[in-house]
């Protein structure tokens, strides 16, 4: 027997308003257990350093254990394909960085779309590279650099922590712009390659200031830019490549995403969680000893993020014709 129309709407409003309470009452309860942060990198660079830094702080403000754990692996898509696989429940996030924006057109099977499979959650900063030479390199300055470079094609060597790397694509950015021929010497991460560097068997490096700062201080290196559109304030006196290469950007960003179709609710009490831990000076100091500038955003900010970064290293990954090992 049919319901009338007005006991229908009745019974349909008061549905909508129950699962909208359950809903409520699942993130006032969040979590009850404890959350995993998977990391789709090895330990000790930025995104690893974040996680724990912000995960710290979520067990503290939310009282259960956020759970570092290192996924290494395929250019950092096993460690994110195991969060597009998780119960969308909150309990699995990911440290989402560089690699997730590159890997998207870098690899042509993935068995995931990242921007579809991965909802984001909460930005939390950019971390900029140094160029740096061998201190043996004559150029001393940037337009110097280029001269050298444009009139010598192909007879300097360009280091990166491995193909498709952040680091890669911040270099091809470069040669792409500024019309250089650079030969690409990939290494098996950033420390070789800094040490390749440093030891004379390449000329240039683009490298995390995290990575970096120590040989910029020791003298080891030089550094003649960096890639921000500012200035850094750990490094005051060294220019931006934007300042000889108009346009020029590149730096690492990153943030924490969770698996689809995670409730709102829950996505929401996470972004303001991290957002008041962004705004914590303890948290801020430490940010900006690394050189990050902190990006405290809306979900929809950091999906705008991702988005345009995708884009950005496509565009490079066509240009430069860069394949997978």
């Amino acid at each position: 027997m049919a319901l009338p129309r007005r006991r229908f709407l009745h019974l349909a409003a008061g549905a909508a308003t129950l699962s909208a309470m359950s809903r409520f009452a699942l993130a006032q309860a969040y979590p009850a257990r404890p959350v995993r942060v998977i990391v789709a990198n090895a330990p000790g660079i930025a995104g690893d350093f974040l996680a724990r830094l912000l995960g710290q702080w979520l067990s503290e403000r939310l009282g259960q254990p956020f759970v570092i754990e290192n996924r290494p692996g395929g250019g950092n898509s096993i460690g994110t394909e195991a969060v597009v696989r998780a119960p969308a429940d909150g309990y699995t996030l990911l440290m989402v960085g560089p690699p997730n924006a590159i890997t998207a057109t870098l690899y042509d099977k993935l068995n995931f779309n990242f921007i579809r499979d991965i909802a984001p959650v909460a930005s939390i900063s950019r971390e900029p590279y140094v160029m740096l030479v061998n201190s043996s390199v004559s150029a001393k300055t940037m337009p110097e650099f280029i001269t050298y470079a444009k009139a010598n094609p192909g007879k300097l060597n360009m280091a990166s922590a491995g193909n498709g790397t952040a680091s890669h694509m911040a270099g091809e950015l470069f040669k792409m712009m500024a019309g250089v021929d650079l030969v690409h010497v990939p290494y098996r991460g950033s420390a070789p390659a800094l040490t390749g560097l440093i030891g004379g068997q390449v000329q240039v490096l683009f490298l995390t200031t995290t990575s970096s700062i120590d040989s910029i201080r020791s003298g080891s290196v030089r550094p003649l830019a960096v890639t921000t559109p500012a200035r850094l304030e750990m490094l005051p006196d060294i220019p931006t490549v934007e300042d000889f290469v108009p346009g020029y950007e590149a730096s690492g960003f990153f943030g924490v995403g969770a698996p689809r179709n995670t409730p709102a609710e829950i996505v929401a009490k996470l972004n303001m969680e991290i957002n008041a831990g962004l705004a914590d000076p303890r948290t801020k100091q430490r940010l900006t000893a690394m050189g990050g500038t902190i990006l405290a955003g809306s979900p929809a900010d950091f999906g705008r993020l991702i988005a345009e970064e995708t884009e950005k290293w496509r565009k490079v990954i066509r240009f430069a014709g860069i394949k997978p090992n």
